[in-house]
């Protein structure tokens, strides 16, 4: 008995929530054209009212974990007053415990980010020092490899992507590191100090105020 590949099931499954949208927007433009709504609670039965017989329940189903699962979505879900139904009209206020769900989710999601982001950034810096070390080494590729911890079929792989991303890499600023910043211009020095007052002389008596 044969059985449907995983990424044969995926990319089916990918078509038809694809398609489902595509149909969604056309008959309830409303509610799916447009940034993400929060929906209405058991929207899936309006719709199976609504439109009998053009959605099964799994495609809907498998529509609806997609879009409610979205970024764009759960930040609806935290702005939003209330809920919208399939003629985009209010219905119903969105409950607390939602709005914290969709809250805590989108922070979770944001930490995920943020620690991928410091990974690939300290993957990228060792890639860079790697091909420094390279460019500078008098080791043979062995021992090289052998002192950096790196496989020495990966080392040409590793090389080649640290170059990439430093021809990418955008140009320092002017004022970046490296370089000290440009100091600002002094204002002009006024001429004059006509709010200092005369100093006395040597012999104790103040100097006259001179006439214009």
């Amino acid at each position: 008995m044969s059985s449907t590949p995983p990424q044969t099931a995926t990319a089916s499954a990918e078509s038809n929530a694809a398609a489902c949208a595509d149909q969604l927007k056309a008959l309830f433009p409303a509610l799916f054209v447009g940034p993400a709504k929060p929906l209405k609670l058991k929207i899936q039965a309006d719709i199976q009212e609504r439109a009998p017989g053009s959605f099964t329940k799994q495609a809907l189903s498998a529509f609806f974990r997609r879009y409610t699962g979205s970024t764009s979505y759960l930040i609806a879900l935290t702005r939003s007053p209330h809920r919208f139904d399939l003629d985009g009209q209010p219905a119903g206020e969105i409950s607390e415990e939602h709005r914290k769900a969709a809250t805590e989710e989108l922070e979770r999601r944001r930490a995920n980010q943020q620690a991928r982001r410091a990974v690939e950034d300290e993957q990228r810096r060792n890639r860079a020092q790697l091909l420094r070390d390279y460019e500078r080494t008098t080791l043979t590729r062995a021992n090289f490899c052998a002192l950096k911890g790196v496989e020495e079929a990966e080392l040409d792989g590793l090389l080649d992507i640290a170059r990439k991303e430093a021809a990418e890499a955008p140009p320092p600023r002017r004022d970046g590191p490296g370089r000290p910043p440009q100091r600002p211009q002094r204002p002009p020095r006024p001429q004059g100090r006509p709010d200092r007052p005369d100093r006395p002389r040597q012999d104790g008596k103040p100097q006259r105020e001179r006439s214009a």
